[in-house]
């Protein structure tokens, strides 16, 4: 069986992230973008698709946390003989991509097994390996793949005496004298030396003895391969650094309510899953992981969605962060300029357009499923609802207190050029659907809150604009909506025009604004989604799999996000007390470290889909804030929650 998601730690420095399981394994990591292929592909296939495991010979991990409000992941481990803290962190972020593993022995004495597998390019590429000289006596072992380098230094970085070939598996050396007189190092190569001394290696092995108040660390750094090999940074500092950068941003926030922690610990996750140069965030840092365990629904999340970019405006506004928000909102006017009449609904994180989608049959996948793939075929599609979530997001963005420029206003009064121009065009809704096109609800729905954003920055903020040709697509909008959109004999909105279906984007209807969230339209929709669309546990899917709406085969489980926007709707339409008691059940579901994946899977009890997942950490914050919300009202009314 796969490492289950839960038990992975995610490590940033802003430019990408890695996954490290409970156990000390390094099992995904793309260098030196989240999008860049992997080095680490473990995640998606074996051990020999490329791992970094530390941990203590004989020991188990008795505690693992993030040094409070960062990423740098401390685990502590006990043996026999002794107990160590594990500290893993991508230093703060420089033109070079960098990995630190620090391990301190706290008592006693503790053996630390090291095991490195480097496989470049998605594991396609095996580097070759050589020795090379540091300044002093420090060496460091230089891999080589095509435009990838990869520099380890660290205190086992001998090469081995004994000659090496396939035959003998690897040889044992000595590893000079750091950390006692049982570290050794052994290495097992693929294929005879090169001429200048290197070795095809498949793996790197070694153990290093411990005392109380020793330290020991490992560098891992990526640079092109075609540059001179850089200093790695130095541990201590490094790791100072790093906690100064994260502590600085956190300081920023602000939040209260019942549910600070979580709430902190999600808008933490979302600056995680940010690219600090160019300000694009991507909905995952992994590619693959199944929305079904064995099944073929998997995809390639490590790019910037509208959407996703949009909804996090919306959340790091709500607690401060209008700063941070702006850098967002330029990422999003820098990917759609120049092409605001043929807009992508996801870009590279640098606003590439170009994501072609390719599967990689050597990989055996999570849990075995295939395909794996890399790139994102949905990039062509049009979805009618990413400019009315930009819309949106900008328009809270001008409630903050954020000025418009010219150029920001002409922009996206050219998206709202483009949602007419677009005005009857079928789409493949927001969950996009490799099916047929539809006129979907909350496609059109969302339609409408961008040109009503557009009337509103007129209106409210004086702006110019074609405020009366607004005004009359969005009452064409509504009427269409409530004749093609509603069943009055459901009682209900419906997933299209043409079924009769429901879908979980409508619980999205009346935070948007298109209506009250206590609108008797909308409790009957609640009440058709808890009906067919909220499993056996309480959690919600997206949509009915099986009505063959989507054109992918199998199925998958309840997706958190949908979850948390049923809780936002329960405490916005007065059941608090549900809201409350969901709420719980879903924290429950979240990791150690309080990380979500995309998906959760009741019977099973395991996380699932990509991780971790920014969607759920935006969908996490906006039902906190509902709760805390509600909560204030009923305490300034005194009055009791409906019920039911």
């Amino acid at each position: 069986m796969s490492t289950p998601l839960e038990e992975y730690a995610l490590l940033s420095d802003l430019r990408t992230g890695a996954l490290v399981s409970r156990d000390g394994s390094i099992d995904w990591l793309c260098l030196p973008r989240f999008d860049s292929p992997a080095v680490f592909s473990a995640l998606l296939g074996e051990p020999e698709d490329g791992r970094w495991r530390l941990s203590a010979v004989d020991g188990e991990v008795v505690d693992r946390r993030y040094h409070p409000l960062t990423f740098v992941l401390e685990t502590t481990w006990r043996t026999p003989g002794g107990v160590a803290r594990v500290t893993d962190f991508l230093p703060r972020s420089t033109d070079q991509g960098d990995l630190v593993r620090r391990v301190e022995c706290l008592e006693g004495r503790v053996e630390i097994e090291h095991d490195l597998r480097l496989r470049f390019d998605y594991a396609r590429a095996t580097p070759w390996t050589r020795e090379i000289d540091r300044s002093g006596d420090e060496r460091a072992l230089l891999s080589l793949a095509g435009p990838d380098a990869i520099l380890v230094t660290g205190p086992m970085l001998r090469w081995p005496d004994e000659d090496l070939d396939d035959s003998a598996g690897g040889g044992e050396g000595d590893g000079g004298s750091e950390g006692g007189d049982d570290t050794h190092t052994r290495v097992a190569v693929d294929g005879p030396d090169d001429a200048r001394g290197g070795h095809r290696a498949r793996r790197l092995e070694g153990r290093f003895g411990l005392s109380a108040g020793e330290i020991l660390s490992w560098d891992l750094t990526w640079f092109p391969s075609h540059e001179p090999a850089p200093e790695p940074p130095e541990a201590e500092e490094a790791l100072s650094a790093t906690i100064d950068m994260w502590h600085g941003w956190a300081d920023q926030l602000e939040v209260d309510g019942p549910y600070r922690d979580e709430v902190v610990q999600s808008l933490l996750v979302l600056r995680a899953l940010t690219h600090l140069d160019t300000g694009g965030i991507v909905a995952a840092p992994t590619t693959s992981l199944p929305e079904e365990f064995g099944g073929g629904r998997n995809w390639d999340y490590r790019y910037t969605w509208l959407r996703d970019a949009a909804f996090t405006i919306e959340v790091v506004v709500a607690h401060g962060l209008t700063r941070g928000a702006t850098l967002w909102r330029d990422w999003l006017l820098r990917a759609v300029a120049g092409d605001a009449q043929d807009v992508r609904i996801m870009y590279g994180l640098a606003g590439e357009r170009q994501l072609p989608e390719e599967e990689l049959d050597h990989l055996s996948g999570y849990e075995g499923s295939r395909p794996v793939r890399i790139g994102n075929g949905a990039a062509d599609q049009y979805q009618a609802d990413v400019v009315g979530e930009v819309m949106i997001a900008l328009h809270e963005l001008r409630a903050a207190g954020v000025d418009e420029e010219e150029y920001t206003w002409g922009l996206q009064k050219r998206l709202l050029a483009y949602a007419e121009a677009n005005f009857d065009r079928e789409d493949h809704g927001i969950w996009e659907m490799r099916g047929d096109t539809h006129h979907f609800t909350h496609g059109r729905v969302m339609m409408w809150a961008a040109f009503d954003r557009g009337i509103r920055a007129v209106e409210e903020f004086g702006l110019d604009g074609p405020v009366e040709r607004w005004r009359e697509l969005r009452d064409r909008l509504a009427e269409e909506i409530e004749e093609h959109g509603f069943d009055p004999e459901l009682n209900s909105y419906t997933q299209t025009y043409d079924n009769d279906e429901v879908d979980a984007s409508l619980l999205q209807l009346p935070h948007i604004g298109y209506l009250d969230f206590d609108d008797p339209r909308m409790l009957g929709t609640v009440a058709r989604i808890e009906k067919d669309l909220v499993s056996d546990f309480g959690l919600v899917n997206r949509y009915r799999t099986s009505s063959g709406m989507d054109g992918v085969g199998g199925t998958e489980y309840p997706f958190v996000m949908c979850t948390f926007w049923l809780i936002e709707q329960y405490a916005c339409s007065g059941r608090l007390a549900e809201a409350e008691e969901l709420m719980a059940s879903m924290l429950a579901c979240a990791s150690d470290l309080g990380l979500f994946a995309e998906e959760y899977d009741p019977e099973s009890g395991r996380q699932a889909g990509n991780y971790p997942q920014a969607f759920s950490h935006m969908g996490l914050i906006r039902a906190a804030d509902a709760i805390d919300a509600a909560r204030r009202t009923r305490s300034a009314h005194g009055a009791e929650p409906k019920e039911g």
